[in-house]
């Protein structure tokens, strides 16, 4: 609808031009005239959601808020909200060489197992895409470790590496080494012994998400880069990787917060302490240390501790963020 004005006369006895407007009125939605959505109250549809935001808020969104709380206090694992002490926590962090010890675990853990968790599933990925006889055998077996306890698989790997596991024992007996390797009481061996369980157990879940980046990449690429004299190899670093880079950054950046959250590996390879004198804790390890004693505990500097480790999350997944938004442009 417009409105028709006239601007005022060119010359004595002319008309004057007519200007059209556009109409301000207000556009509506249209309203249903038939069907069930006639009799429904607009409050229908959040019924159906509200069980997933009631799930959210108090599983998700109020143990957040209440921990950034927590830092604040000191409250004590059986001594209730505790008192309000400011930043005290965060000084104390900042002071602290055994929170520095864990942090330096856990980045040097990510560092060490993100770029192999994003690489070797792509290359287990293409060698299983494939279909050929069988190829449904190891698929299974590839993900078959996906869907173990890690609890059990973290067992499993102490008994095969301890001093006088199989591990060992086969290696002197070919004359290797002379003496048993201590991959679980030296403490970077037994941090590379932890990673390695990491990416073995993580190795057929990413390959899942790149098997499915795979069935996307158009088959016509990989044809021009035969005829054109390119290699399997060259065809991998020019087709298939450019292909599955969303798919690298998505892997880079949830391997990259498993790896700062890893907890079990260490708990059952290293012992309840951490490896010898505590020197193999995580920033999760670290925190379970000092919040949740029942004696000497103390909650509000735990929750500190996790909001740091928060931080150092949101960090790394932007730092991802930006590196794939760098190499894809």
């Amino acid at each position: 609808m417009a409105t028709d004005v006239y601007a005022g006369t060119l010359a004595a006895g002319e008309p004057a031009a007519k200007v059209t407007r556009p109409s301000r009125t207000r556009s509506r939605r249209p309203r249903p005239t038939s069907g069930a959505a006639l009799y429904r109250p607009w409050w229908t549809p959040w019924l159906w959601v509200a069980p997933a935001i009631i799930v959210i808020g108090v599983f998700g969104v109020f143990p957040f808020l209440n921990t950034i709380v927590l830092s604040f206090t000191d409250a004590r694992p059986l001594g209730g909200g505790g008192d309000w002490v400011g930043l005290d926590n965060y000084s104390r962090m900042v002071a602290d060489p055994a929170f520095w010890l864990a942090v330096r675990n856990s980045v040097l853990y990510a560092v060490v197992a993100v770029p192999l968790l994003v690489v070797l599933p792509l290359m287990l990925a293409q060698l299983v895409y494939k279909k050929v006889p069988a190829i449904g055998f190891f698929r299974t077996a590839f993900y078959a470790p996906v869907v173990a306890s890690m609890v059990a698989v973290a067992l499993v790997w102490q008994n095969l590496v301890s001093e006088n596991g199989p591990v060992n024992t086969a290696l002197m007996q070919v004359g290797i080494i002379h003496s048993p390797i201590p991959f679980l009481s030296d403490t970077t061996l037994l941090l590379l012994t932890a990673v390695a369980l990491t990416v073995w157990k993580g190795l057929g879940w990413y390959m899942i998400f790149y098997l499915s980046a795979l069935a996307s990449v158009p088959k016509d690429l990989y044809e021009a880069a035969s005829l054109d004299g390119a290699g399997t190899f060259r065809q991998f670093v020019h087709v298939t990787v450019p292909g599955v880079r969303l798919t690298m950054l998505l892997v880079g950046i949830m391997s990259g917060i498993g790896s700062l959250r890893v907890f079990t590996e260490i708990y059952i390879l290293g012992g309840a302490t951490g490896g010898v004198g505590g020197q193999a804790r995580t920033l999760p390890f670290y925190i379970r240390d000092v919040a949740l004693d029942p004696i000497s505990g103390n909650v509000g500097y735990g929750a500190a501790i996790s909001v740091a480790l928060f931080v150092l999350t949101i960090g790394l997944a932007v730092a991802s963020h930006k590196l794939g938004s760098k190499e894809e442009d």
